[in-house]
């Protein structure tokens, strides 16, 4: 797309202090990881190092120049940015009245589950993969069924003869990441398909979390919207899109839950309104900013920088005899199986936390397939990147 005019290259390479901001990647560093060495690097929770967009922090400045923090009210423009994103980005065309709003897409998650299960149903998963699922499901008093994946080509891929076996007659919904957390695998238009007519012959809810959907990295296979590659599913689909993690705004607590069939985001609305979820002020803002020609051109300089980060970060891992980072076409968290190792999870997580000095989520918290499997996460100025990398290199020396 063509960069508008006033749009400056973002300066990704700019390391940002932010220790000391009740910031959970780095001040929380120290009590899970036990890491609190001035040079450890925190590379577990999922948001980015990177200052989000100017005309983002324009937007937010405006609203608290203001001075009056009141209760937020008509919200079209926000709605209607939304609506122009998905159009321009994805080429999905989405009714206003469909787009409900969530404090992000964990609560629009249990939202789901909330509304469409019962306490003792379960939820079905396709694991690895994003651990907040698990456990709002389980906290809900509903049951995981874990639908574990296969691996083709190094990549995932769906194992329909491995799950019949799995369900167990109480599934209820199925939550699908996409594109996929933590595997960063985007999933093609026919195996989106495929997902929908399990849901459709099991009578299942499909909950399809495309967060990632925008950090798709160049050169790969496209991210097909799920509403667009099966829409004779839209009675029972439920899309959950956000711009916090695009544009690394996660601390808005602001997603969308998009639900064209009527009955369906009739219930889910009612449970919105039980439990009293509606928007706060300053995020309404921050996305509106965000979805425009400008976040656009920010954000394609932002997968282009991913792409160089990964290609760093995956020569190193790839490197280390018996680990392998699995190709990432989006997202940008690399999982690495250390399982070739011959190593059992603890010391994998003895070598990079108390040998590299690295904070990085353990495979086992994504659930089945995930043992021996770290997740790092590479939205950080590339020296760091080169630095985990070198430290990685070294933990694991003796295998070289």
């Amino acid at each position: 797309m063509n960069r508008p005019d006033r749009f400056a290259a973002p300066d990704f390479d700019h390391a940002i202090e932010r220790r000391g901001t009740m910031c959970n990647k780095w001040d929380d560093m120290a009590g899970v990881f036990g890491l609190d060495a001035p040079d450890a690097l925190p590379m577990w929770v999922a948001d980015m190092d990177f200052a989000a967009p100017a005309g983002v922090r324009r937007a937010l400045e405006a609203t608290v120049a203001h001075g009056v923090y009141g209760y937020p009210g008509v919200n079209e423009p926000y709605l209607d940015a939304i609506r122009w994103w998905m159009q321009t980005r994805h080429g999905w065309q989405v009714e206003r009245d469909h787009i409900l709003s969530v404090h992000g897409l964990v609560n629009g998650t249990a939202l789901a589950v909330d509304a469409f299960t019962a306490p003792g149903d379960a939820v079905a998963l396709m694991t690895p993969v994003y651990h907040a699922f698990a456990r709002v499901i389980k906290a809900a008093g509903r049951t995981v069924t874990e639908l574990p994946l296969a691996v083709c080509d190094a990549q995932y891929a769906l194992d329909w003869n491995g799950w019949e076996s799995r369900l167990t007659g109480r599934e209820r919904m199925l939550i699908l990441c996409s594109p996929h957390n933590p595997g960063g695998r985007v999933w093609r238009a026919e195996e989106l398909r495929e997902i929908a007519g399990f849901c459709r012959a099991r009578d299942l809810i499909l909950v399809s979390d495309e967060i990632h959907h925008d950090l798709v990295l160049p050169g790969g296979p496209r991210h097909t919207v799920t509403a667009l590659a099966a829409p004779e599913i839209a009675d029972r689909l439920v899309t959950l899109t956000a711009a916090t993690k695009t544009f690394n705004i996660a601390g808005a607590h602001l997603g969308n839950a998009i639900i064209a069939d009527d009955t369906l985001r009739d219930r889910y609305k009612a449970r919105m309104m039980a439990l009293g979820i509606s928007p706060g002020l300053f995020g309404l803002p921050m996305v509106t900013a965000a979805y425009s020609p400008e976040g656009a051109a920010w954000v394609d300089a932002l997968v282009d920088y991913i792409a160089g980060n990964a290609r760093i970060f995956d020569e190193a891992v790839n490197a280390i005899p018996g680990a392998r980072s699995m190709p990432l076409q989006a997202t940008y968290l690399a999982w690495v199986d250390f399982t070739g190792t011959g190593m059992e999870p603890a010391e994998i997580h003895r070598r990079i936390e108390q040998g590299a000095q690295i904070a990085a989520n353990h495979g086992e918290s994504f659930g089945l397939g995930g043992a021996g499997h770290m997740r790092f996460n590479l939205a950080t100025p590339r020296a760091r990147v080169a630095e985990a990398a070198s430290r990685l290199r070294e933990a694991f020396a003796d295998l070289q």
